[in-house]
């Protein structure tokens, strides 16, 4: 689990601006005040004081932010208790899944559909908006957000009568034999189809086959997570999120 909180404190800061408060690491976008895209990420076992904890909701407070926290609790056993002391409150509590190269299940796409990375920005821009859509935001996308998606692995599925992109997902970079799979998405027509476990599992082989040891993913839906371990992934451990409202 360590390694795996490693990871995310090793990736969540790019693109963003960074401080680090007490046992923190305070993240904050450049491009959007979303409440996943600002959070901070504890140090293994961080124990802090009432007054790291306020430092680190000023440091929100004072960007016009959520103080907000994201960790696997196994890495910070005592932090939820102190950060529910302070008046966090818990947002949501779901599974962390890894997948290694020996479990994991290969599922292909279904008939009359075809999975390929991107090939042009429009290419980029829908599977954005599709993505954008499906985690409840609107389906407008920036050239910013174009730009990340030609930054990391995507994946999309495309309707093969249509054209139409159906879903996709994406894999973020290798960290000591360490990677993230996220953003799976599928549009509402296309849902219930065997689209998702297909696309988790083609980012998942080619995480493994690029020199990744271990893939995991944060399936915020419980449901969903049936999905996934068609694909190989095994329940390893929880992952909290807390935020102060105002």
């Amino acid at each position: 689990m360590s390694a795996i909180q490693a990871y995310v404190r090793a990736t969540a800061p790019r693109g963003r601006d960074t401080e680090r408060i007490g046992p923190f690491l305070a993240t904050f976008s450049r491009d959007t005040s979303h409440r996943m895209l600002n959070y901070a990420i504890p140090d293994d076992d961080a124990a802090p004081s009432p007054g790291e904890i306020a430092a680190l909701t000023a440091a929100y407070r004072g960007r016009d932010l959520l103080p907000r926290l994201e960790f696997f609790t196994e890495a910070a056993p005592a932090l939820e208790a102190a950060l529910t002391a302070a008046g966090y409150r818990l947002e949501c509590r779901i599974p962390l899944m890894t997948c290694t190269s020996a479990d994991f299940v290969d599922r292909p796409a279904p008939d009359g559909f075809r999975l390929r990375e991107p090939g042009c920005d429009a290419d980029r821009r829908k599977l954005r908006s599709v993505q954008s859509v499906a985690y409840g935001a609107g389906p407008d996308v920036s050239d910013a957000e174009v730009e990340t998606v030609r930054k990391h692995l995507h994946v999309l599925a495309e309707d093969i009568a249509t054209g139409e992109i159906a879903g996709g997902g994406m894999a973020l970079e290798i960290v000591s034999g360490t990677t993230e799979v996220a953003g799976i998405a599928v549009a509402g027509p296309y849902r219930g189809r065997g689209i998702a476990a297909a696309i988790s599992a083609l980012l998942t082989r080619i995480s493994h086959d690029r020199g990744a040891d271990t893939a995991f993913l944060t399936p915020r839906d419980q449901r969903i997570s049936t999905v996934y371990r068609r694909v190989g992934y095994r329940t390893a451990g929880e992952c909290v999120h807390l935020s102060l409202p105002q």
